[in-house]
């Protein structure tokens, strides 16, 4: 029984992934997410991004029962156009369902 519990821990420990790596995992993605908004409310086909901050997420509801999604979010500067802006892009850990949220215009 003993030995049961030990393999459950290991296996469960393995699947642990580092913040910084997810961080890093997901960057190209938010990079592109960030990108094509950009491109549809600059109006302009030739846009760049950059990561200028990113932070895990904790889920907001968290039980014996019941976990939230843990989500991280960027902070992603993009240009074109002679134009800046920069948008909040928030993705559900482990998923490639990453959205770009309002633009801070500068």
């Amino acid at each position: 029984m003993k030995k049961a519990w030990l393999i459950v821990i290991a296996l469960g420990m393995a699947g642990c992934v580092s913040q910084p790596q997810v961080l890093d995992d997901q960057q190209g993605l938010v990079i592109q997410t960030a990108v094509k908004r950009a491109q549809l409310k600059m109006n302009c086909p030739d846009v760049a991004g950059k990561v200028l901050s990113q932070q895990v997420i904790q889920p907001a509801v968290q039980g014996a029962y019941i976990v939230g999604v843990k989500r991280v979010e960027y902070t992603v500067e993009v240009t074109g156009c002679s134009k800046k802006d920069t948008y909040i892009v928030v993705c559900p850990v482990g998923s490639d369902g990453c959205f770009a949220a309002g633009s801070r215009n500068r």
